[in-house]
């Protein structure tokens, strides 16, 4: 009986030893860590509305960087509660940068895409639906993340572009714009008469009601060609009917022509022949 009371009063000095000496800090440390994580919470929230507030902000971009606020004071927390129970948290920090060094480097292409990702969600070279060339590819964006963009083909093909291989290089937006310039090269034939090609062509061009008149359709003699005078036809229409005025104007300018007896001149050429006395075509 006197060995159980003797072993519970050791118990007991044991405990009140431990609740003294580290009572405080315990206390301290748990403080700590609930005022951290609750202005871990608070931080990210206002990162977010902050950012949330920038139309130019990305919101992949707004929720990454929230995130990171929100980590790195909670890192910051649990550096303060080791603190508290008096471990050496320089020589952490150090282990910690060390690390994060020798990750870093074996990471490296990784962390480029992701700093290249972040450039593009922040300057906002192109947007989700917009038809680009960039990275060696060219389509329509589908996503933007951090570390990879995605394109759609024309053929419907889906391509994934590591965002280093975009921000590294020139990128072409064709959607930009809302409005493009079609250019055409329609060459008649030499014994035509060009004023008359100009009307036929200026009736086309005023029954398509995608074509601008402002800025004004401009039509010029281009060049004497080997078979052809070459006719160029430029006019403005919205970004999205680029391709359909191209296609149909072509196919129009055509019937229109064959209707005013227009010939569209197949590639010829001219051979003398000596001693032959005349000129032969093919």
């Amino acid at each position: 009986m006197n060995e159980l009371t003797n072993s519970a009063t050791e118990y007991a000095d044991m405990i009140a030893v431990l609740l003294t000496t580290y009572g405080l800090s315990v206390l301290g440390g748990f403080v700590v860590l609930v005022v951290g994580w609750m202005i871990a919470g608070w931080a990210g929230r206002a990162v977010d509305r902050g950012l949330g507030k920038i139309d130019k902000i990305d919101v992949t971009l707004r929720s990454f960087l929230a995130s990171a606020t929100r980590y790195l004071v909670l890192v910051l927390t649990a550096l303060a509660v080791l603190s508290e129970f008096g471990v050496q948290t320089a020589s952490l920090i150090t282990v910690f940068g060390a690390a994060s060094l020798a990750i870093g480097l074996a990471l490296q292409g990784t962390l480029s895409n992701l700093a290249a990702g972040v450039m593009l969600l922040f300057f906002r070279p192109f947007h989700v639906g917009d038809y680009v060339e960039a990275g060696g590819h060219a389509g329509t964006v589908k996503t933007i993340d951090l570390f990879m963009t995605e394109f759609a083909t024309p053929d419907n093909v889906r391509i994934l572009v590591p965002n280093g291989n975009i921000w590294g290089g020139a990128v072409v937006n064709y959607s930009h714009q809302p409005t493009r310039r079609v250019d055409l090269l329609i060459g008649i034939d030499y014994g035509d008469d060009i004023d008359k090609a100009f009307e036929t062509i200026r009736a086309v061009i005023a029954a398509d009601d995608r074509i601008h008149a402002d800025p004004e359709p401009m039509l010029a003699v281009g060049e004497l060609a080997d078979s052809s005078v070459n006719i160029v036809i430029r006019v403005w229409s919205d970004a999205g009917d680029y391709w359909p005025v191209k296609f149909d104007m072509t196919k129009a300018i055509k019937e229109a022509f064959d209707k005013a007896g227009i010939s569209l001149p197949f590639p010829q050429r001219t051979v003398h022949v000596v001693g032959g006395g005349g000129m032969t075509g093919d």
